[in-house]
């Protein structure tokens, strides 16, 4: 299993860890806000879900069992081994990364229109598996949601990376880890490897409504069955159209993809029970 360390590289310039959008620079929030609600109602405890994992440096995963982890592809994209993360306030080692073989991602240098490299990422497999060098014991994994009755539900998304609102866009120069935030949205498809939301306003979006931003890359969205709060996905990448050089993140009206885990519930069951 081959390591990397978590943090996107520029050239994937669609994922939700790797956009830059504007030249206002203030205080870190986390997780692209409506603005006309107060910041301060998106602010949640660091434990306020426990399975969060934070990955180095910025993005996170969620813990699924006692050794495993579950995340971005793109996540892990970075020139260094993983050798940490922390989940529940403490440091965990990492034995190693098993990257879906699915995962091919646009190629660096892409210009012009972004229809090719739109079909490009709505092609890839953006999830990762790491497994931990000893279990974790103090901390209760997330369980997976396994239906196909995603859309139509209210999501909470997480996140400690860079911020911004509705009108603005997310702010280019947020730091990628700041205090955790969450905000809700509703999910519009679940289809094959994707969960989508928009990004609504006023009356169309929930109180609370909010996307994931810069840093947030491999953070949770969780929905509610009978059995309770469940993994439906993982943050990944937003869509554009139009040339790729005027692409802006986080206004009004945008969609934004999820990698979607009752789609690869399979595979994650294999590499576990293979290792």
């Amino acid at each position: 299993m081959k390591s990397f360390r978590a943090a996107a590289p520029k050239t994937f310039a669609f994922f939700a860890a790797a956009f830059a959008v504007s030249a206002v620079s203030l205080p870190a929030r986390s997780i692209v806000i409506r603005h006309d609600a107060k910041a301060d109602a998106y602010i949640v405890a660091d434990d306020h879900y426990k399975p969060l994992a934070d990955l180095p440096g910025e993005g996170h995963g969620v813990l699924i069992s006692d050794r495993w982890v579950v995340t971005a592809a793109h996540a892990t994209q970075g020139p260094e081994p993983i050798a940490s993360m922390t989940i529940g306030g403490k440091s965990r080692a990492v034995a190693g990364v098993t990257v879906h073989p699915g995962f091919k991602p646009p190629p660096s240098g892409m210009t012009g229109d972004a229809a090719p490299v739109m079909a490009i990422l709505l092609a890839m497999d953006d999830i990762a598996l790491i497994l931990l060098a000893e279990p974790v014991t103090d901390v209760e994994p997330a369980q997976l949601y396994r239906g196909d009755g995603e859309a139509g539900e209210v999501a909470e998304i997480l996140g400690k990376g860079a911020s911004g609102d509705g009108v603005i866009g997310q702010r280019r120069d947020d730091p990628r880890r700041g205090p955790l935030r969450r905000a809700f949205n509703r999910i519009e498809s679940a289809e094959g490897r994707w969960l989508t939301y928009r990004f609504d306003q006023g009356d169309e979006g929930l109180p609370l409504e909010g996307m994931l931003g810069n840093g947030d890359s491999g953070g949770p969205v969780l929905i509610r069955d009978q059995d309770g709060v469940k993994l439906a996905g993982l943050a990944s990448w937003k869509w554009w159209t139009g040339d790729i050089a005027d692409f802006k993140a986080g206004h009004y009206g945008q969609v934004s993809y999820q990698t979607r885990l009752s789609h690869y519930a399979d595979w994650v069951e294999s590499v576990i029970g293979g290792h």
